[in-house]
Formats: C-alpha cells, structure tokens, sequence
C-alpha cells in the first residue's frame, strides 16, 4: 500500500514538474524598439578597454531632453501626491454600510 501511495505521489510530482515548462512567456519581440530588429548586436569590448576609456560627455541635447523628461516626471509625482479617494467619497465610506432589515 505504501509503495503504490509513494508511486502515485512520485508521478505527480513529475507531472508538475513537466507541465512547468510549458509556461506562456510575455513577447518579448514586441517588446522591442522599431528599427533594431535587423540592428547588429553591440560590440563585445574588454573590460580594461571600457574602464581606461575617457569618461562619456553629456551634450546639451542630451541635458535639455533629460531636463525635460525630469520636469515630466516631477510633475507627474506631483499629480500623484493628491488624496487617492475624494473626501466626498472618503465620508460616504467613513458612514459604513447601512444593511437591509
């Protein structure tokens, strides 16, 4: 009886552990930029070459779209700092629920 029970549990385990890998994964394809689906792959450079290499300037186009992008955000968080329910609603709720008789 024991072996049987032992069985049974040893072949749902292994049924489980193949049906895992049959998971539905996200497209990463669409995840992509357009235009760099026939981009070639960046180039594979040494470490030492990257570490002693002179240090990436930003330009002033790079500043203004990063200062942009900043101001969008800020703004964003402020919109978010807001009370997440209405105080009309906020009271309503704070009322309870009236259950029917």
């Amino acid at each position: 009886m024991r072996l049987s029970t032992s069985l049974s549990c040893l072949s749902l385990v292994a049924a489980l552990a193949t049906q895992s890998g049959c998971a539905q994964f996200p497209e990463l394809d669409a995840a992509r930029t357009p235009g760099t689906e026939y981009a070639p792959f960046p180039a594979i450079l040494p470490l030492e070459a990257l570490v002693r290499g002179a240090e990436p300037r930003a330009t002033p186009e790079m500043r203004a779209g990063i200062e942009g992008r900043v101001s969008g955000l800020r703004a964003r968080a402020e919109a978010l700092q807001g009370p997440v329910v209405p105080a009309t609603d906020r009271t309503r709720m704070d009322d309870g629920v009236t259950l029917p008789e």
